[in-house]
């Protein structure tokens, strides 16, 4: 028989959470679910208009700190999405996102949409995360 596991909605405080119903994230064991997140302060202005390297910087600051809160670390990262409004900037986001996530490489994926719930937003950031993923190993294969 399978264990339970208990599971945890987090919120943020963030005014779209009960509108929307929805948590800014959701632990299971040592699994945690980051909803997507913006380059949105808690008093809902926008973190560096229309920049994709400093909102996708300010994206992954507010991930680790939400990480942290629930004692995880950035090296238990083992998936992020991007949800860009301009594919073509795609290197300014890579660049933000290898600064953080060089050395861990999680599986993730970048895909461009017609637009966020503010238009001076530019990316919005997905991260699944496993407690303990940090003891990684790489393997090669051929597709």
């Amino acid at each position: 028989m399978t264990t339970p596991v208990t599971r945890t909605n987090i919120a943020s405080g963030s005014p779209f959470e009960p509108l929307r119903g929805y948590s800014r994230a959701v632990q299971m064991g040592d699994h945690l679910y980051i909803s997507g997140t913006t380059a949105m302060n808690a008093q809902g202005d926008v973190i560096a208009p229309g920049d994709p390297y400093l909102q996708t910087k300010h994206i992954l600051s507010a991930i680790k700190t939400i990480l942290g809160a629930r004692n995880f670390h950035i090296g238990d990262v083992v998936r992020t999405r991007l949800a860009v409004t301009n594919i073509a900037r795609w290197e300014d986001y890579a660049r933000a996102h290898r600064e953080v996530f060089e050395k861990i490489r999680p599986a993730s994926s970048i895909v461009q949409v017609v637009k966020l719930v503010d238009p001076r937003l530019v990316v919005e950031i997905e991260v699944d995360a496993v407690r303990g993923a940090s003891e990684a190993q790489s393997a090669s294969i051929d597709y």
